[in-house]
């Protein structure tokens, strides 16, 4: 086989991310990527990886743009730019180690993402609702209270609630270990008092039915002894939000979204939400003051010339405008705006 073949470079370049400690879901997803690619560019007769030019790359992007997911769908602008990544730093790990004279995708110009609001939150009446249906008189019954509850108190993802261990649990500080999350990085989260209440009689009380030998360590499992797959939780909390109709759908990351939400609006700086939710940018964190508008709301009722009027008209004391106003102003003079 060529050295300089697009397969063979492919494996070499995906054991350099393997020795560089890259999580597993993510060479599972370069894997993917430089799969496909290699595919489309046998089918069009190029072997080698020096065949790839600028061009090449482009009608690859093209015929991305035409083509369509599984669903028989237009592949998003998302996706499209999910599969031209890889390509990227393939093309610039092939040149670094002088498998290649230049490097083909340096320039390679990417779809532009669109950013989308999360489709809905809940209220806390909302999320009271859903957290009261599991049954808790039986095993599963308790241990899916204990995951909603976890849900709702931490928005931890979907993965590090099923990663969570016994030992990840510190009851007597409040808090729980997130251990090799998104980017393998460690964090610890606050856990609410109920939440960990739940959690422990969870532990205490169900689990110990459920272990069987040698016990995986996970905190939550099936009766079978085995963790939960990452399915099998999504199809759970779906069951319940819809048992819930409350007009909703989701799952997990629901929940996610409406922590951030919630917190937001009772006045939580978005720092802090970033290291709860484990963002590696504040920007990830940024799309949540775009639905969190509690504050937003109350400047444009004291504010707006028609709202303005109708305040007047209940003679509401202009004192708790300027609060609100200076409020604000005292904000954005910490943001730097």
């Amino acid at each position: 086989m060529n050295a300089a073949s697009l397969h063979h470079l492919s494996r070499l370049y995906l054991e350099h991310l393997a020795v560089m400690n890259y999580a597993a879901r993510t060479i599972g997803h370069q894997t993917q990527t430089l799969s496909a690619f290699t595919l489309w560019c046998e089918e069009r007769g190029m072997v080698n990886a020096s065949e790839v030019t600028k061009p090449i790359l482009e009608r690859y992007r093209r015929h991305l743009h035409h083509s369509l997911d599984r669903r028989g769908n237009p592949l998003s602008a998302k996706n499209q730019h999910a599969r031209l990544i890889p390509l990227r730093g393939f093309f610039k790990w092939a040149t670094r180690q002088n498998y290649l004279l230049y490097n083909a995708a340096s320039e390679l110009e990417l779809p532009r993402v669109e950013k989308h609001l999360p489709k809905a939150t809940l209220n806390p009446q909302e999320a009271e609702l859903i957290l009261g249906l599991p049954n808790i008189s039986q095993p599963e019954g308790l241990r899916d209270r204990a995951m909603l509850e976890v849900l709702y108190s931490t928005g931890i993802r979907r993965m590090e609630l099923i990663n969570l261990t016994r030992e990840d649990v510190h009851t007597d500080r409040g808090v729980l270990a997130v251990r090799q999350g998104k980017g393998k990085k460690d964090r610890f989260v606050p856990i609410s008092e109920r939440a960990m209440q739940w959690l422990t009689h969870y532990r205490d009380e169900a689990r110990i039915g459920f272990a069987i030998e040698p016990d995986p360590h996970n905190l939550f499992l099936e009766r079978t002894g085995q963790p939960l797959t990452p399915d099998r939780l999504s199809r759970l909390v779906t069951k319940y939000i819809k048992q819930a109709d409350i007009g909703k759908s989701g799952s997990c990351h629901l929940f996610r979204h409406t922590v951030a939400t919630l917190m937001l609006d009772n006045g939580v700086d978005i720092r802090f939400i970033q290291q709860m939710l484990g963002h590696a940018s504040i920007g990830t964190t940024e799309i949540y003051t775009h639905v969190s508008i509690v504050k937003l709301k109350q400047i444009h009722e004291l504010t707006h010339p028609t709202m303005h009027q109708n305040a007047q008209a209940k003679d509401e004391p202009q004192a708790t405008e300027e609060a609100l106003l200076a409020e604000l102003e005292a904000e954005q003079a910490d943001e730097g705006c």
